[in-house]
């Protein structure tokens, strides 16, 4: 299936209603996700996307539904998401949305990369997770077709897959069919407030008065905020990827090797990447939160890299409008869909480590390379809840790389918190006021 771009299709176009419950900003995996949790439970919904359902990061992705690594406080929300891919297909009838167990696999090359494995097993020993230690002869002994010497891994069995590109628009489906309206080419321009609380919105095709939005925008969130007067801080990330021609199955893992991440998908080809590099491309947002990044950037494992400037139309690029009213134009509407140039960089490592990882792959040919922006926060985890600055404005973003997999919950969540209703999970790690009330901002495993 090709990339989804500018180019694609229109897919959903329902009438924008007048009035509705909620107005979910954003088709990504947690935009779409958080619409089919709130048409199941009857609540009126509009999903409004500015370019195509999925068209960046959510369909850019690794494809990998991981358990696995998570940050401590995302590990049980996590574990709910496992639980709802399994039962998504038959729950909304699209194939599309099948998951695939296939375990998630860490590699270690060194005693220092054990030790790491160790110390988060504990955090899986105590959520009585299926995750467990390999010893370089179990490496070895599970995994033969691999070269290299390991010092060992942690496997976690139950993580999977699914296919990002087919599995959101899938899902789409399914939340219209649950009463959702879907609409792709309708950019959401400004919030309506009224004595303070919101009234509706303003999209490109009119005004819908509804009392709850959820922002759900990935790398462009932090940019309408900033228009509606809220402070979000992230920063976006272009990540590349790739995938290989049909090959024989030698790896059926999610495998982690040190710069080199590997998965297999259901056409019969591997998603490959080198997992090592991030790059960022500087703009006023980048100084405007310089400090809050300080001690992720410290603490990265990648390589990261700044480039001077952003591409036109990239989200709050050197000249991008900041501020606009609901008559004019906005950026959004100026870049539909972000389709970044791939690094030539990372392809280069993929070609490079695909073969020293795997010999028995060596002659596989790449068959394209892609890449997207991801939406970063300063400690690498999600911010999800309502704003404290504005009432009625739920955020849902910062997924940090990291959000495919945990859409479906962060999905259901976000359904809850805007009907009122339990969430069954403690949000104080992810709250949108965290970068502002003085809390030390404590990277998560980005």
């Amino acid at each position: 299936m090709p990339m989804i771009t500018e180019q694609t299709p229109v897919a959903f176009a329902d009438p924008l209603p007048d009035e509705t419950d909620v107005v979910v900003i954003g088709a990504g995996i947690a935009g779409t996700a958080t619409a089919y949790f709130l048409a199941e439970r009857g609540t009126r919904v509009l999903l409004c996307e500015k370019g195509r359902v999925a068209g960046e990061q959510s369909s850019r992705n690794w494809g990998w539904v991981r358990q696995q690594g998570r940050d401590a406080a995302e590990l049980p929300i996590m574990m709910e998401a496992n639980r709802i891919w399994r039962g998504l297909a038959e729950a909304t009838g699209e194939a599309d949305l099948t998951f695939t167990q296939s375990g998630c696999c860490y590699l270690a090359s060194d005693d220092a990369g054990v030790a790491r494995h160790e110390a988060w097993h504990e955090i899986a020993r105590q959520h009585q997770l299926d995750t467990r230690l390999l010893s370089p002869a179990e490496v070895a002994e599970t995994f033969p077709d691999l070269a290299g010497d390991f010092a060992g891994a942690m496997l976690t069995a139950s993580d999977g897959r699914a296919e990002p590109f087919v599995a959101v628009p899938a899902l789409a489906r399914a939340a219209r069919r649950a009463g959702a309206a879907v609409i792709e080419n309708c950019a959401v321009r400004t919030l309506d407030i009224e004595a303070g609380r919101i009234a509706g919105v303003v999209t490109e095709h009119g005004r819908v008065r509804c009392p709850r939005v959820v922002l759900a925008g990935g790398a462009w969130s932090s940019h309408f905020a900033a228009n509606a007067g809220v402070d979000l801080p992230q920063l976006a990330v272009r990540s590349t990827v790739a995938r290989t021609e049909p090959a024989p199955e030698v790896c059926s893992a999610n495998t982690s090797f040190p710069g080199f991440a590997i998965r297999r998908r259901e056409d019969g080809g591997y998603t490959v990447s080198s997992g090592d590099l991030a790059e960022h491309y500087l703009s006023p947002a980048s100084f405007r939160f310089f400090t809050k990044f300080l001690k992720l950037l410290k603490l990265s494992a990648k390589d990261v890299r700044l480039h001077l400037a952003a591409p036109k139309g990239y989200p709050g690029a050197w000249g991008t409008a900041r501020r606009w009213a609901g008559d004019q134009v906005s950026p959004f509407e100026r870049a539909r869909v972000l389709n970044p140039a791939p690094s030539p960089v990372v392809v280069r490592r993929i070609r490079e480590r695909l073969p020293q990882y795997l010999p028995a792959l060596q002659d596989v040919a790449l068959a394209e390379a892609w890449a997207g922006m991801i939406d970063v926060t300063p400690d690498a985890v999600p911010t999800l809840g309502e704003d404290t600055a504005q009432p009625g404005l739920y955020i849902a973003t910062g997924l940090s790389g990291h959000g495919f997999g945990i859409g479906p919950a962060i999905g259901r969540i976000m359904a809850d918190l805007v009907t009122d209703r339990p969430v069954g999970h403690d949000l104080g790690r992810f709250r949108p006021a965290r970068f502002f009330d003085g809390s030390e901002i404590v990277p998560g495993p980005y």
